[in-house]
């Protein structure tokens, strides 16, 4: 008796954290600075692009990021569809080369079956990832950097670098994620930037907290 009852709730708890396809609240298009990611370790990456790449667009609640919905899992698309193309431009699988992953798909796949679900009440998963490709061609956030004086090699403020960014999201928080390959020395590796469910207008994204938000220390911009 004790036994199915501990199994009960066993299930119930499992099923209880593992959200069905839920409502959300603003959706983060996350962007990747190659020269970061591939920085550490050592030739993670078979291939280096010379700007912004798509990580992952991930449905967020206002607290909490939404993760492993429950929902249909990732189908690859076909070799023969444009949108493996269009996709080999936007969200490079950089630890891959480019044949590998075109037939696999793995970043894909992860992100999907991780972030995508869980955002299927709106959008099915060709909708997903043209939804992606279609925000990040809102603006070039490189250029945009460029044009504020924030240069690859060298070094900004969190306010200087979020400044730059909130003249193209009308205002709205990016969030800034870093990570120190070198001790002592925070860079940064990806901006998140938000949109509402719609991704007809930006939203505020939470902060990660991970980069050093006083004016103390600089960023690196690898």
């Amino acid at each position: 008796m004790f036994k199915s009852q501990l199994i009960s709730a066993l299930f119930i708890s499992l099923f209880a954290f593992s959200p069905v396809c839920a409502n959300f609240d603003y959706i983060q298009l996350v962007l990747t600075w190659p020269a970061s990611f591939c920085y550490r370790p050592k030739n993670i990456c078979r291939r280096i692009p010379n700007n912004f790449t798509i990580h992952g667009l991930w449905p967020e609640k206002e607290h909490f990021r939404l993760e492993f919905c429950d929902g249909d899992k990732f189908v690859s698309f076909s070799l023969k569809d444009r949108i493996v193309n269009d996709l080999e431009r936007h969200w490079v699988q950089m630890k891959f080369d480019e044949k590998f992953a075109k037939i696999k798909q793995p970043l894909w796949t992860h992100e999907y079956n991780k972030h995508g679900i869980c955002s299927s009440n709106l959008y099915d998963q060709r909708a997903y990832f043209l939804l992606a490709m279609r925000v990040k061609d809102k603006f070039d956030l490189l250029t945009t950097l460029r044009t504020h004086g924030i240069t690859p090699g060298t070094k900004h403020t969190f306010g200087e670098i979020q400044k730059a960014i909130k003249t193209v999201t009308n205002n709205k928080d990016p969030d800034l994620k870093c990570v120190e390959h070198i001790k002592g020395v925070k860079e940064l590796k990806e901006v998140g930037i938000c949109f509402t469910p719609a991704a007809d207008s930006f939203h505020d994204c939470r902060h990660s907290n991970t980069c050093d938000e006083t004016d103390s220390t600089k960023i690196l911009f690898r």
